[in-house]
């Protein structure tokens, strides 16, 4: 609490339990779990839980022994909430619920509505007080309001806490604070390039190796980096330094564990009670009841709480394809169809177009992306229009095709060029972010620059040109940390970044070849202006796959700085090398992969070419030029 603010009295009113029943109390944050209080002139902390099957409830904690029955809260009504004032309870003490359950069972249960958690392994919720942080991002937030996201630079740059780098003061796990961590998060960012950072496993979990997917604290940024003043310091500074804050969001299940929400009154209320609807064979984790009115509260509101409170910039939905069918991951005999007959899960569509009509609603500058695998339709597409209304998708078919193409030998990638463009033929159908995430680089998939073939030299000469292809193409990018400067292991948790590779010449090399993609990104409204219409992308030769050479252009809304690409994915070079181009006028180089000082062989290629009128790819007009192996040009018009 800021100095000389005043406490006010909390209480829930009828109001508040009408429409938390209904599943419409966006605030409800504000009156569920434990807040700073004043009652009779003293000072404490009001408790509030939803158990609606419990005999009783109380809190135990630091400030009563942990005592079962000291305690005891009152059942304010048919809802099922329980509440009572506790004086004398400060900031940063540990407490649990005891839910006497109607078996007679005693379930010592966390806070779901905590905003801070003991650090793993202990499992008790503690008290915080939100208020009090003086933010520094109006100019940030004013901005984010007023523009529109589709027509903005995204490039997003995807990042674990835990091991992006590893605290050098000797502890075991070597987690830094979030504001350490900001002050070089920031600047790395800065440097290198990126609009955006997407913050893997924010909301407390319990087990490293979930990386933050199996939550129980929905409502809790993770104690392994602090408390949620010094997460606000994380994001106030980022936003501080032009940079976005993307949360992984994850509603489509949460962890059995003991102390969380399954079971959580001795019955199912979080979760659906029919384990064919509401368990997770493959993961072992519980499926949220996305029918359930104080469900869908509880979501919809957690999402509101981290923009409100953390002013954070959009959330990346994970796993929602698993959330849209009802026989994912499930055999015969695991799943129910809905009352159609059919393997869609309505409430979670009705749960998706309640979520996103809201949330956008009230904050037009938030993005909500899905991490979605299928061909559901309309995806991005308005709620009106019976879409489910986020603002992007991850583009999934177009990574599998594209690491799929990549880790092939150059002499059979002409036999399946056609995966390097089919993407574009369904480009339009939806607002597309493509991902190289780290799924792609855990669980022997290998690392992104050893998923390339040939020699040593090759594979970075393949990657470079993979990345010169992803920013060409249409949507926006994301890369997972590592991926800018090829980290040669695959990632893990338990262990920092090898940041000591940028000391060999192929690594630098590529950190500065990517640094030098993402400014070029930014710098260019081309590639980000029209990202989900023909008008923004023309194929100059979308067919030479017997050289297995792409080229491309990029155009903006005033036709102006356009983007010439030209990609050679074989060792070969490409003498003479002649491709169609939109018009006349001289065409001048801007990036060529090969440059030495991006670890290339130092193949030049001519600054400057002036087009001439010789019909070649249906155009009146082309250049032509040396292409070097494994060689990537780009040139602006």
């Amino acid at each position: 609490m800021a100095k000389g603010q005043k406490i006010e009295k909390v209480f829930i009113s009828e109001d508040d339990q009408y429409l938390f029943a209904q599943g419409t109390h966006y605030d409800i944050y504000k009156k569920l779990g434990a807040h700073k209080s004043i009652e009779d002139k003293q000072e404490g902390y009001y408790f509030a839980v939803w158990a609606p099957n419990a005999k009783e409830v109380s809190v135990a904690g630091e400030f009563n022994g942990w005592s079962e029955s000291a305690n005891p809260l009152q059942k304010l009504g048919n809802g099922g909430i329980w509440g009572g004032f506790v004086p004398g309870v400060v900031e940063n003490q540990m407490y649990k619920y005891v839910v006497m359950t109607d078996k007679g069972d005693c379930l010592y249960k966390a806070d779901p509505f905590a905003n801070y958690a003991e650090m793993r392994p202990g499992n008790a919720s503690k008290t915080t007080d939100l208020n009090g942080f003086d933010w520094a991002d109006k100019k940030w937030l004013a901005k984010r309001e007023k523009q529109d996201v589709l027509e903005q630079p995204m490039s997003i740059y995807e990042c674990h806490i835990g091991s992006w780098m590893k605290h050098p003061d000797g502890t075991e796990d070597g987690f830094y604070n979030y504001r350490e961590f900001a002050d070089r998060i920031t600047d790395y960012l800065k440097e290198m390039g990126y609009t955006h950072v997407e913050l893997m496993g924010v909301a407390e979990y319990p087990f490293d190796g979930s990386w933050g997917y199996q939550v129980t604290g929905y409502y809790a940024p993770t104690a392994r980096h602090g408390n949620p003043k010094d997460f606000m310091y994380l994001i106030n500074k980022l936003h501080q330094n032009d940079i976005g804050v993307i949360l992984d969001w994850v509603p489509a299940h949460f962890a059995t564990d003991a102390h969380g929400l399954g079971c959580f009154d001795g019955q199912c209320i979080f979760e659906h009670p029919d384990p064919r609807i509401g368990e997770h064979p493959d993961w072992g984790t519980k499926i949220f009841n996305y029918g359930k009115t104080e469900v869908k509260n509880f979501l919809i509101a957690n999402v509101l709480y981290w923009i409100r409170e953390f002013h954070i910039d959009g959330i990346r939905v994970d796993a929602v394809a698993s959330m849209l069918y009802l026989d994912y991951g499930k055999k015969d005999g695991q799943w129910v169809a809905n009352k159609y007959g059919g393997n869609q899960n309505l409430e979670a569509i009705e749960f998706f177009k309640h979520l996103n009509s809201v949330v956008k609603g009230m904050y037009p500058g938030f993005v909500t992306i899905a991490e979605e695998s299928t061909a559901w339709p309309k995806v991005t597409g308005n709620v009106e229009d019976d879409g489910l209304g986020f603002t992007f998708k991850w583009n999934m078919g177009w990574m599998h095709d594209f690491c799929e193409y990549m880790k092939l030998d150059p002499y059979f990638r002409k036999n399946n060029h056609y995966a390097m463009t089919f993407a574009m033929s369904y480009n339009s159908s939806e607002n597309y972010i493509l991902p190289l995430s780290h799924d792609e680089v855990v669980h022997l998939k290998c690392s992104m620059v050893n998923k390339m073939p040939g020699y040593q030299v090759d594979k970075y000469a393949n990657l470079r040109n993979g990345y010169t292809f992803m920013f060409g193409h249409s949507g926006k990018k994301l890369l997972f940390m590592g991926q800018d400067f090829a980290q040669e292991r695959e990632w893990s948790e338990a262990r920092e970044l090898d940041w000591f590779l940028l000391g060999e010449e192929l690594n630098k090399g590529m950190h500065e070849y990517v640094k030098e993609l993402l400014h070029l990104y930014k710098a260019y409204p081309c590639l980000w202006q029209i990202d989900n219409d023909w008008a923004g992308f023309e194929w100059m030769n979308a067919d030479d796959s017997d050289r297995s050479t792409y080229s491309f252009v990029r155009k903006s809304k005033d036709g102006k700085k356009s983007l010439l690409f030209v990609i050679n994915m074989t060792p070969m070079a490409w003498e003479k090398y002649r491709v169609g181009v939109p018009a006349k006028g001289k065409y001048k180089l801007i990036l060529n992969s090969d440059e030495e000082r991006f670890g290339g062989n130092g193949h030049a290629i001519k600054k400057e070419i002036t087009a001439e009128k010789v019909a070649c790819n249906f155009k009146e007009y082309s250049i032509s030029f040396d292409l070097p192996p494994y060689g990537a040009a780009v040139f602006e018009f």
